[in-house]
């Protein structure tokens, strides 16, 4: 089996140094093969840089993936055809920086990872995700059955909906965006693990991983501010699955959650 570790959205730097701790525990304790995180809200809570896409691969994450925050660093645009382990949403139109999906070879044979973006709700109208990620997980299909989708977006129904759309031809599809950790997890008939949402990367007494007292002023008086990144504990969220490296199909998922004390 390999069993492959996703974390959620890491918020800022309280996220990262919480999720590196967590991979490297991990890595050992549960025999980990295989890292995902998602990375799209590790620079300050918005975008992820060149500098942390880098630090971030080198703690033993094999791939990050993105969101509709991905742009957010400017110099992100340059760096991310530059280093195919970071993944930007694959139905953005033909022509844009970066690559949505990846394959790379481990001890446990070849792994591939699909990044899609839902459209219901989110700010940037991007091409259908439907069959655009059908496409791309038979295109990925003749290299390897074992493909893990982050399907990034705002509502359950479509994330839902995406995850039955690909039953059978990918081995998991777990959700992120809305930092809320699901209680969904499943393996749906046919052999994909599914959870709606992974949760987040990010402080506890926060709301999505800001300081709660500047949203709570947002949603009062609807005047614009700053949402500076919360301190204290950090939970670490995502999900353990396994995966039959011959056929594909998941074998178990399991949500996870940490709490690690802020040093």
């Amino acid at each position: 089996m390999i069993r492959l570790l996703f974390l959620g959205d890491i918020v800022g730097e309280p996220g990262r140094a919480a999720a590196k701790l967590v991979v490297a525990e991990l890595l050992k304790e549960e025999a980990v093969d295989f890292v995902v995180v998602n990375g799209e809200n590790s620079a300050q809570g918005r975008g992820i840089s060149p500098k942390i896409s880098i630090d971030l691969l080198r703690s033993g994450v094999a791939v990050i993936t993105t969101g509709d925050h991905v742009w957010d660093q400017k110099e992100i645009i340059p760096y991310l055809p530059t280093e195919p382990r970071l993944l930007r949403p694959l139905n953005y139109p033909a022509g844009v920086p970066g690559h949505g999906s990846i394959v790379l070879d481990t001890a446990q044979g070849k792994v591939a990872v699909m990044n899609v973006q839902c459209r219901t709700f989110m700010a940037q109208p991007l091409d259908n995700p439907f069959p655009t990620a059908l496409a791309e997980a038979e295109r990925l299909r003749v290299e390897t059955p074992v493909i893990f989708v982050d399907v990034h977006g705002e509502t359950t129904s479509e994330k839902t909906a995406i995850a039955r759309h690909l039953d059978g031809k990918v081995s998991a599809v777990v959700g992120t965006h809305t930092h809320v950790q699901t209680a969904d997890e499943q393996i749906l008939p046919g052999g994909t693990a599914f959870l709606c949402d992974a949760g987040m990367c990010g402080p506890v007494d926060s709301i999505l991983g800001r300081e709660a007292g500047a949203v709570v002023k947002k949603f009062h008086d609807c005047m614009p501010c700053r949402f500076p990144i919360a301190h204290g504990p950090v939970q670490v969220c995502g999900a353990l699955i396994e995966i039959d490296p011959a056929t594909g199909r998941a074998a178990s998922i399991t949500r996870f959650k940490r709490l690690v004390e802020q040093r």
